[in-house]
């Protein structure tokens, strides 16, 4: 096994934790966690968990997750897990292209986020779930993945909570604020809790790429002046973050892409057109970028890692979307072409994203899943020969 294969992080969920989600998934009159409200379901999931970590060792995994078996939703269940923060059913879900590549695909609807207080993230249930994680796993090196600072800030701030009269927050500065000290304090609490590794997940980036046909931001009459301001709002308040973990001895990484719900994609750009933003002035560790079709561009956006010479750099390569093997020429072919830019020991493997970034997973069986990240060692172990 090659320690140059890694994963994104989500594994698909067995049957007996997915029936519990798929009740929570209709249910906006319950309280996160969720454990009171269905008999079972706690010791479900943390057997599940065990059962997943296992799993990734038995296949050679190096740094080992939770599969993220504690999640609904990649990126909701962190704020649904902070106090001053009401979850809700929304009229309609977020919108994927479907598989046509035309049509549109709508997910699940328990998306609603209502903003009842200032935001506190004291006390939050991640921990206890890193823990769980941490006792399952002994030695073995360990990442929790939330979602970025910048991601939910912008969430929050496109919604209808900011600036009403009852609103909690009457302008995003104060929200941005807000945010800050409640990441501040998780991630304190992570490293307590004996963190080494904290992984932000982020799929906004390439709504500022102007290659990115279903961007909000492109357009003639789009004021380019604001979105710039935007983009240096969300590198700024992430690399606050990040500064923050590295004075407390945390290795920050990240992980990009452009939408993965049963599936289906939520978009384009390449990395090319937003490399001198997030690639080149975020302050992260390590990137975990995709590279698994055409969208992301080319190769040589890596350019821009030339001047970071610490910075490591993971080639999602692979698609965690098919229930096939994938081509092992492009793979091995692409990241020949990478070594030529980057040194070889700053580069990884991996699929472009988790199998499952929601309970639901992608469109494939565990047996597929796993025979996929198995190939993902064997390619490793073939290129880069540890």
């Amino acid at each position: 096994m090659s320690e140059r294969f890694q994963i994104v992080g989500s594994l698909l969920r067995p049957k007996g934790l997915l029936d519990y989600k798929e009740k929570i998934e209709h249910r906006d009159d319950i309280t996160y966690p969720f454990y009171a409200d269905f008999s079972g379901y706690e010791a479900c999931e943390a057997e599940a968990i065990k059962a997943v970590v296992q799993k990734q060792i038995d296949h050679g995994l190096t740094v080992i997750s939770d599969g993220e078996f504690s999640k609904s939703l990649w990126h909701l269940d962190f704020v649904w897990g902070f106090q001053g923060i009401e979850r809700y059913i929304a009229d309609h879900g977020y919108f994927f292209c479907d598989l046509d590549g035309t049509g549109k695909y709508e997910t699940r609807r328990d998306i609603g986020l209502r903003i009842t207080a200032e935001l506190d993230a004291q006390n939050h249930h991640f921990i206890k779930i890193f823990k769980q994680l941490k006792q399952a796993a002994g030695d073995h090196p360990l990442k929790l993945c939330v979602p970025s600072p910048s991601h939910i800030y912008g969430e929050l701030s496109w919604s209808d909570n900011i600036g009403g009269k009852e609103s909690i927050y009457q302008d995003t500065q104060a929200l941005k604020q807000d945010l800050i000290k409640a990441y501040k304090t998780f991630v304190a609490d992570y490293v307590k809790a004996g963190g080494k590794i904290l992984q932000f997940d982020d799929c906004l980036w390439s709504i500022f790429a102007d290659d990115n046909p279903n961007s909000p931001y492109t357009g003639e009459q789009i004021n380019q002046e604001e979105v710039k301001a935007l983009a240096a709002d969300f590198i700024e308040l992430n690399n606050t973050i990040i500064d923050y973990g590295h004075s407390l001895g945390l290795k920050m990484w990240t992980h990009n892409c452009r939408g993965n719900y049963d599936s289906r994609n939520m978009g384009g750009g390449s990395y090319k057109k937003i490399a001198h933003l997030f690639l080149k002035q975020l302050k992260y560790d390590r990137f975990f970028l995709e590279w698994d079709d055409e969208r992301a561009g080319s190769i040589e956006a890596l350019e821009v890692f030339k001047d970071k010479p610490t910075t490591e750099i993971v080639l999602g390569l692979l698609s965690s979307k098919t229930n096939t093997l994938d081509d092992e020429t492009r793979a091995l072919n692409l990241l020949e072409k990478a070594a030529t830019i980057i040194d070889k020991d700053r580069l990884y493997l991996s699929h472009q994203c988790g199998f499952a970034s929601c309970d639901g997973g992608n469109e494939l069986t565990e047996q597929e899943q796993w025979a996929k990240i198995d190939q993902g060692q064997r390619l490793a172990k073939q290129f880069f020969g540890e």
